[in-house]
């Protein structure tokens, strides 16, 4: 301990589940149990690092024993189920015993891996008999019912990755056929985690994602050898079934979804490379570090923009870098102050801006070079008011290039594309939005997501779309469909950016509660990154999909940034509109 110095504040870091030591294990059944502590030690044998219950299934009757299945449905409750006995015992069941299960259910997960936010009660009930003069289980719902505690150790969210399919438009020249997408799901974190999520990534996307992704796995390839690991040298050896014999172009595409797959389950460790052999042990590929970022990365689309971007005080769209002492005005118009704006967004290239003027009437492109000229409207609102809320929403732009923006009115709103943010606007039909009404939107890199703000009866949630082109490469439609929230438990959200392959950042409140920040996945579950530190006041926020980057927020303290291990700092007093490209 010094005995000197100034008095410094230490926070507590974010504890690693991957590294934790702790290890449970379940009890078998001690003898002469009663029905309700049968149960109550059947379920905590249940939250044991076992990859087959074999403590839990000792609580199990030998009927019981052949047709429980755990890996059917996980229950996760708020708390850790109750176990009650029945008020009154049925007459009819004199020999048996039943016990019930009560408690506040907040989300599933499928025999998928799949997230499903599910808010509501969870009552279910278990029977048991004896078998000799031992209580044991024979009739209990399929699945595993666990507190969310135990979840959040157990279990880790992952990221499977699949090639974007832009359908209709797949031809269009940004339309890459190598863009990969975050598909996250739940995996026992301490159970084979490489050979977990290995067979995962070949089980295929999750439901959610399946019209809009697909793998360069041919249907039906399955691991050959099990036990997956990293080599010394950090190498992933992978021995499929016949199937993934295949032409060395999709063997490539296919290892780049092993690649960045198992790299997420293991993020401690960094892959030096993957190797996909057949049933026989011979190689088909192989694909280094290198080869996989330079031509796989999910975030190609993205961009690798160093800098932050806003509309300062005098109505000049500003930029500044990390380094940076004060903000610059861009070249260009948007630069000089002479169209006032109340909203602006950078394109992922960093070549070209869109604007909405100040009466929220008309969107501007205007190129990021000087000497150019803005010119007129691209799209203009019929629903324009001086309410921040009213006329055409924030625009965003997705790495195809392609920039989008929500035309909103008092009775309802419009979602609008411009090809390459030069063609005429294209509505965008949302068949799951009903009367409800778009505030804004934020576009995945993708451009096969899209998030948006949406108010119904006064309050304002998040939801995720998936956009489907659909019609002919001639004549293309586009639609946002199967809206699922994204932070359920928050009653008004205020502001959402993307912030990586599957999170975003997250502006809102819960019912009765002050405003936060958080990280949320695109499946509804909280991330595991880092809690933030408060801000007062926010009404727009942006992240970075490179995770790397400082956050920017329009609070109460003007335009505030927050770089990684840091607390806020303000940047300027007085701003707004702050956005990364995108």
């Amino acid at each position: 301990m010094p005995d000197s110095g100034d008095v410094k504040a230490v926070d507590q870091s974010p504890r690693s589940d991957g590294d934790s030591q702790v290890r449970v294990y379940g009890v078998p059944p001690q003898d002469g149990a009663q029905p309700t502590n049968i149960v109550r030690s059947f379920l905590d044998a249940t939250t044991s690092d076992e990859a087959d219950f074999r403590t839990a299934s000792q609580y199990l009757a030998k009927s019981a024993k052949r047709t429980w299945r755990p890996f059917l449905v996980t229950n996760v409750l708020q708390e850790r189920p109750k176990p009650e006995p029945t008020a009154q015992p049925s007459r009819e069941d004199a020999t048996g015993y039943t016990v019930t299960l009560s408690g506040s259910q907040v989300a599933t997960v499928g025999a998928n891996h799949a997230y499903t936010p599910q808010e509501k009660p969870y009552h279910q009930t278990i029977h048991l008999i004896k078998e000799g003069d031992q209580w044991r289980i024979d009739r209990l719902p399929d699945g595993l019912v666990l507190g969310l505690s135990d979840f959040q150790r157990i279990y880790r969210s992952v990221n499977k990755y699949y090639f974007a399919s832009y359908q209709s438009e797949s031809q269009q020249p940004n339309a890459g056929k190598n863009v990969l997408v975050a598909d996250p799901v739940y995996l026992r974190q301490r159970i084979e985690p490489v050979t977990a999520s290995v067979e995962a990534l070949l089980a295929g996307p999750t439901d959610w994602l399946n019209q809009v992704t697909s793998s360069a796995f041919p249907p039906g390839t399955r691991l050959a050898a099990r036990d997956l690991a990293l080599d010394d040298t950090n190498a992933l050896r992978v021995k499929l079934s016949r199937q993934a014999v295949t032409g060395i172009a999709q063997c490539k595409r296919m290892a780049a979804q092993l690649f960045f797959t198992v790299q997420d389950m293991t993020r401690a460790s960094k892959i030096s490379e993957v190797e996909l052999q057949d049933d026989g042990g011979n190689s088909l590929c192989a694909l280094t570090q290198d080869q996989a970022e330079r031509d796989f990365t999910p975030a190609r689309h993205s961009g690798h923009s160093a800098k932050e971007y806003f509309i300062d005080a005098g109505h000049k769209v500003v930029t500044m870098s990390d380094f940076a002492t004060k903000p610059a005005p861009v070249r260009g118009p948007f630069g000089t102050g002479k169209t006032s704006l109340r909203s602006v967004a950078i394109s992922r290239a960093e070549t070209t801006a869109a604007g909405v003027s100040s009466d929220g009437r008309s969107l501007y492109v205007a190129a990021l070079e000087d000497g150019t000229e803005r010119g007129g409207p691209l799209v203009t609102s019929a629903n324009a008011s001086t309410k921040p809320e009213d006329g055409l929403s924030a625009p965003s732009w997705d790495g195809l290039g392609d920039l989008w923006v929500a035309d909103r009115g008092a009775q309802g709103s419009r979602l609008l594309r411009m090809r390459e943010g030069k063609g005429d606007p294209e509505e965008v039909a949302v068949p799951g939005l009903g009367d409800r009404r778009i505030k804004a939107i934020r576009v995945a890199s993708d451009g096969i997501r899209i998030a948006m703000l949406v108010e119904d009866k006064g309050h304002t949630t998040l939801q995720l779309g998936r956009v489907e082109r659909g019609g002919s490469s001639a004549h293309p439609a586009l639609s946002v469909r199967e809206l699922r929230p994204i932070a359920p438990q928050l009653e008004d959200v205020v502001a959402a950016s993307w912030a990586g392959g599957s999170r975003l950042l997250v502006v809102g409140r819960e019912s009765g509660g002050v405003q936060q920040m958080r990280f949320m996945e695109t499946d509804g579950s909280a991330s595991s990154a880092q809690t933030l530190p408060g801000v007062n006041g926010v009404k727009a926020v942006a992240a970075s999909e490179d995770e790397t980057r400082p956050l920017i927020a329009d609070a109460t303290e003007g335009i505030v940034r927050l770089p990684p291990d840091a607390n806020w700092k303000t940047v300027v007093k007085e701003g707004s509109a702050p956005v990364y490209p995108g």
